[in-house]
């Protein structure tokens, strides 16, 4: 996430600034509503990431709803399919988890990522809404 071009004034991979990461991670880690996912090339660098989690709801009869976050495919492997695949594999696991819907946002900035995401037959239907508490920035 450090290296995409949106959010590098934000985050920062620095040792002395790892301690939120690793706390979130950890978090994450331990809660089977969440998954983090990472690809790994043949060389062993990560050249993919994705975090599902499952949102129990009660609308539309109670279904349960997989959110997508941090999607990142490494530059130099854009357009090659890896992030198509990624995808694919995250809509089945949603259907493997019991999910009946798959979500997502993006910043709308990333009108490559929008065109990417329709292609895959994900509807814009929604317009989405931030606040950030505490001085984060976004």
């Amino acid at each position: 996430m450090a290296r995409d071009q949106l959010r590098a004034s934000v985050e920062s991979a620095a040792p002395g600034r790892r301690a939120p990461y690793l706390a979130a991670f950890r978090a994450i880690d331990v809660d089977p509503a969440h998954l983090l996912c990472v690809v790994d090339s043949p060389e062993g660098s990560v050249v993919g990431t994705m975090q599902l989690t499952l949102l129990p709801g009660l609308a539309r009869g109670g279904a349960t709803r997989m959110q997508v976050e941090a999607v990142r495919v490494d530059e130099s492997l854009r357009g090659k399919g890896l992030g198509s695949a990624m995808m694919r594999w995250a809509i089945g696991e949603a259907r493997r988890r019991g999910a009946t819907l798959v979500q997502l946002t993006s910043d709308n900035s990333r009108l490559d990522a929008h065109r990417f995401y329709v292609r895959l037959g994900f509807v814009q239907s929604h317009a989405g809404f931030k606040l950030l508490l505490d001085g984060l920035t976004d």
